[in-house]
């Protein structure tokens, strides 16, 4: 959990913004030419730089507890494998067979002790190494140290799996540093502990365009409105308070129960009771800690086209649901999230996607009281122009 000091300094500013009807703003509106969203040619290569050579968080360390364990998934058409080999630590490898290319594993969560492609039983360990091959005798020499799974940069943080799904052009060259990409953020996401929760449901929804997507993630300007039946019955719309870490960012809500505090003693404050955080992991993560033993973390991957995502939302409750009423919670808890999400956010979005061929604007308008997605356009731009040797 967040440290005691800083949950009371983050009430401290969401209060008085409360009671001055104020929010944390950026200096003026600003202005994003529709092309950003639009542009087949600036999405293949934003998508190209900011989603194949960044860090992505692929996986919770929770879905790949034990040795053996492994996570296969396809993002951004690429094929990858997550295994958490014998030595307990966890790789990443492009997940096809180094023979003639088949997809080794089914997407999905499992384990196993080996893994064998279903098209000619090439087999790789754990750690993806080739220690088997059928046939091996009549096929020929070949030199099998050479030809384990591709493997791309991974590292283990703050019970998050970090993956690039570009491989490092010399296998012995680190190509991520995550301690790096992540700075003071990752300190942040250790807060949350999230390896010691339980994964209750994870599901995948199809949304609208990337940036329309990310957007609705980063303010709580519409929450009123578009969240009356949801999770705007307990948040107060339009109040933001505003932490960045380098490219990454802490979101912080107030509760409808935060002005009790203003009749309240600071020494009897329970500041995590009114406040709600958001941490929002450049270019696609977003983790909402709720109160009530409650998590949502959401995984924002763009399509093959400007205006297509996947969203794999996790819900986590803070222990297994045993009794009938705790099972019931987390039911209602992940019916609400959903509803918020794909049927409130996703269905107005999808609402501006078909608009924006109308020809009634040529750049959306971001607020002063929108810091938060200004940040993130702005982000766009800077490592767009930015020499990935940089980063």
């Amino acid at each position: 959990m967040e440290d005691p000091a800083t949950l009371l300094a983050l009430a401290e500013r969401a209060l008085q913004h409360l009671q001055q009807g104020t929010t944390d703003s950026a200096a003026a509106p600003m202005h994003m030419p529709l092309l950003a969203y639009q542009d087949p040619e600036r999405y293949a290569a934003e998508r190209e730089r900011l989603f194949k050579r960044l860090p992505l968080a692929l996986a919770l360390s929770l879905e790949l507890p034990e040795v053996g364990d492994y996570k296969a998934l396809t993002v951004i058409e690429t094929p990858v494998l997550i295994s958490r080999g014998d030595d307990g630590r966890v790789r990443a490898f492009l997940n096809v067979c180094r023979h003639r290319g088949a997809q080794v594993c089914a997407d999905g969560c499992a384990s196993a002790r080996v893994f064998s492609c279903p098209y000619h039983a090439w087999v790789y360990d754990r750690q993806g190494a080739l220690v088997g091959r059928y046939g091996e005798d009549t096929f020929g020499d070949v030199d099998e140290a050479s030809l384990g799974l591709r493997e791309l940069p991974c590292a283990e943080r703050a019970g998050l799996i970090w993956v690039m799904l570009t491989p490092s052009a010399e296998p012995s060259t680190p190509a991520m540093d995550i301690d790096a990409w992540l700075g003071e953020f990752a300190a942040q996401l250790a807060t949350l502990e999230l390896d010691s929760w339980h994964l209750y449901e994870q599901r995948s929804l199809p949304g609208p365009g990337w940036k329309i997507t990310m957007d609705g993630y980063l303010e709580a300007y519409h929450h009123a409105l578009v969240h009356k039946d949801t999770v705007g019955q307990h948040t107060v719309g339009n109040l933001l308070v505003l932490d960045t870490f380098g490219p990454h960012q802490r979101l912080t809500f107030g509760r409808k129960s935060l002005s009790t505090l203003a009749t309240q003693d600071k020494s009897q404050w329970q500041p995590g009771e009114h406040i709600r955080l958001i941490h929002s992991g450049f270019p696609n993560l977003s983790i909402s800690g709720i109160l009530g033993g409650f998590c949502l973390v959401s995984q924002i991957y763009p399509g093959p086209t400007p205006d297509t995502t996947t969203t794999v939302q996790s819900i986590l409750t803070a222990n297994e649901p045993a009794t009938a009423a705790e099972k019931k919670a987390a039911q209602d808890f992940s019916a609400m999230v959903l509803k918020a999400v794909q049927t409130e956010d996703y269905g107005i979005g999808f609402s501006i996607q078909g608009g924006m061929q109308s020809g009634a604007n040529q750049a959306f308008i971001f607020g002063r009281n929108e810091p938060a997605v200004q940040n993130y356009h702005r982000t766009i731009e800077r490592l767009m122009n930015q020499d990935h040797n940089e980063l």
